[in-house]
Parts: C-alpha cells; sequence; structure tokens
C-alpha cells in the first residue's frame, strides 16, 4: 500500500497528492494518516518539495469538504438522513454519524469547522452541519484551509522527519502501511456488518 500511494504520488506529482486527499476526504478508502506521512516522506527523501506537500494536502481537503457542505446546504437534512439509511452500510456514515457531527457544531458552532478537521472519525463530516446551517460559504472554506493545513502540515512533517532516514525506514513502510489498511479493512467491514437503518425524522 505504501509503495501504490508512493507510486501514485511520484507519478502525478502534486496532484496525485490533491486526488488522494480529495478521495480521503469524500470516502476515506485510504487515510489521510496514511497518505500525507507517505508524501511527506517522499519531501524528506528528496523527491518533492515539504512546502509542496503542505500545499497540496490541504487543497485535497478543502476540495474534498465542498460536497459535503454543499449536501448539507441544498440537500438537508431529512433528505441526508434518508441516503444514509439507503446507502451508508457501503459510505460507512449512519444517521448516529450525521447526529453526532451536528451535536458538536450545535454546541461549537462554527469553531467546530476549524478544530474539527483534527478530529478522526468528525473531520470530514462537518462539513454537513456546516452546510446544513448554510454557514457562509466564505468563512468555512477559509476555517476549513487553516484546519486542513494544521493537519497536513503535522501529518507531513512526521513523514518528513522519517524521509530524512530513508535507508533506515525504507524497509518498514509496506509492512507497517498493509497493518494499517488491514485495520481499516476490518473497521470497514464491522461497520458495514452493523449498519442498522433507523429511519427516525429529522429534528
Amino acid at each position: 500500500m505504501a509503495s501504490w500511494v508512493m507510486s501514485t504520488v511520484f507519478s502525478a506529482g502534486y496532484l496525485g497528492i490533491v486526488f488522494l486527499m480529495f478521495l480521503e476526504n469524500v470516502f476515506p478508502p485510504i487515510p489521510s494518516e496514511l497518505i500525507m506521512p507517505l508524501a511527506g516522506y517522499m519531501a524528506g527523501s528528496g523527491k518533492l518539495a515539504l512546502l509542496g506537500v503542505i500545499l497540496a494536502g490541504t487543497a485535497g481537503s478543502v476540495l474534498g469538504a465542498v460536497p459535503l457542505y454543499w449536501a448539507g446546504r441544498r440537500i438537508g437534512e431529512k433528505r441526508l438522513r434518508r441516503f444514509a439509511d439507503r446507502h451508508g452500510r457501503w459510505l460507512t456514515v449512519s444517521c448516529r454519524d450525521i447526529d453526532r457531527a451536528k451535536r458538536w457544531f450545535d454546541r461549537y458552532g462554527w469553531v467546530t469547522v476549524l478544530f474539527c478537521r483534527l478530529v478522526p472519525g468528525v473531520r470530514s463530516l462537518i462539513s454537513i452541519p456546516a452546510g446544513l446551517n448554510h454557514m457562509n460559504p466564505a468563512t468555512f472554506l477559509v476555517l476549513t484551509a487553516i484546519g486542513s493545513a494544521a493537519w497536513t502540515a503535522l501529518l507531513a512533517w512526521l513523514g518528513y522527519v522519517l524521509g530524512r532516514n530513508f535507508g533506515a525506514v525504507q524497509r518498514y513502510l509496506d509492512p507497517v502501511s498493509w497493518v494499517v489498511l488491514g485495520s481499516i479493512a476490518v473497521y470497514y467491514v464491522y461497520r458495514v456488518v452493523t449498519h442498522r437503518p433507523e429511519s427516525s425524522p429529522a429534528r
């Protein structure tokens, strides 16, 4: 898996990072916790620039947040909940997930868009209640960019430090990344098996 992510980034450059981070936000088959450290690792080994990696990761995260924001803004909570009931089993998104993100937003307001970018499990979904509450699009984009930049910079920097010790860690990358991917696969299967449609009316 590490080899695949790195080959994608190596062949497509910064656009590859943008693409992977966009997918991670819309439908997370590969977490940013794997993408950005590997991209930072490549920067540390001299194949990319660290600043470019951070900017590309931030751009991909922001672009990936936009569809969820507009889904909340245009579709509305009731239809989103029906969609989660119908298709959430395969997207690993349930009404409970939407409710949790909505509670965060209702309790803390716009600040959640900034700080929840650092919280796994809520990072992507927080865009939905921002849209449901018709948050100003410019404010949403600015806060999303700031929070995403902080997250991607941290992950990329960790990978960059490893990349400076290229020879010492290269042989461990693939085994570790497959362990991460295996954990994600187990979690995905668990979510699919335990998914229960709720069909509860929007509050």
